[in-house]
């Protein structure tokens, strides 16, 4: 049993990765519509699993009985064993939320969906910070086979440990054990890439499909910087590079102008239907 704190894209899709791995999930979020959205978008998505065969009717019908929606944390089950959060990359709205839970569930095993904040300041919420460690899905959750699992000075042992367990055979994914820094080991990595291939847009190097073509081709990348930042949101991008950058101090992670533009101007990549690329709205 698992409790999945925030229903975003990121929230749902670790909600229903969760369910399809045969774990009962309480899926919260306090914004009823947000819910609603995160349950038709769970559907659509197992539905479309399903037709091109990756999940049984069997699979599908399972995955979402075992969802429950709730708007109030007073009625989760108490017995939950582990708490993802995967709220806003915001510190004090994660801080809080942990610490309301905590109130809730505070013999639970805790985990934060982060991309780039620090784990230590968001466990300064928790009576127990040492059942905080950081669990770096990506998007979309039930398809990339990675996972980053951040620990820190303060981690419990056992508890990383089972993490690593609980990743790799409960929900079949390949890990990484990461200690702490400014962006872990793949958004730092990924963010430098990224920004470089956005200057280069500005620079006029080469044309936006042919800087992909350039890591796809040539160094067999799935899918090229430019394209996966509109996949991940370039607001996304561009908070996790001032973070970054802040931390860090290299020019590597300064915002490109380009970046800040388009942010300004709500061409944010997929979600909004224009970044880079033109995109079809879900």
């Amino acid at each position: 049993m698992v409790l999945v704190a925030g229903a975003g894209t990121m929230g749902r899709g670790i909600a229903e990765l969760m369910a399809l791995s045969g774990f009962e999930v309480q899926l919260w979020d306090h914004h009823p519509a947000t819910l609603g959205k995160a349950s038709a978008a769970i559907e659509r998505s197992l539905r479309k699993q399903h037709d091109i065969g990756r999940v049984t009717d069997d699979e599908l019908d399972a995955a979402l009985e075992r969802i429950r929606l709730i708007s109030d944390l007073h009625v989760v089950n108490p017995r939950t064993p582990y708490v993802i959060e995967a709220v806003v990359e915001d510190l004090e709205i994660k801080r809080q939320l942990l610490a309301r839970a905590e109130r809730e569930l505070p013999d639970a095993w805790y985990a934060t969906h982060t991309a780039s904040l620090s784990i230590p300041e968001i466990a300064l919420a928790l009576k127990r910070p040492e059942r905080l460690i950081g669990l770096h899905f990506f998007y979309p959750a039930t398809v990339i086979p990675l996972v980053e699992i951040v620990y820190w000075l303060k981690t419990d042992e056992s508890w990383l440990r089972h993490a690593v367990e609980l990743v790799e055979y409960d929900l079949g994914k390949q890990t990484i054990v990461v200690k702490d820094s400014p962006g872990f080991v793949t958004n730092r990595l990924g963010v430098a890439m990224a920004l470089e291939a956005m200057r280069m847009v500005e620079q006029g190097v080469a044309s936006v499909a042919d800087i992909d073509k350039a890591m796809e081709y040539g160094y067999r990348h799935p899918m090229g910087p430019l394209r996966q930042s509109d996949w991940v949101g370039l607001d996304v991008r561009l908070s996790v590079a001032r973070i970054l950058y802040e931390k860090l101090g290299t020019p590597t992670f300064k915002p490109p102008k380009i970046l800040e533009e388009m942010v300004q101007a709500g061409r944010l990549g997929r979600k909004s239907g224009e970044g880079f690329y033109k995109w079809q709205k879900d």
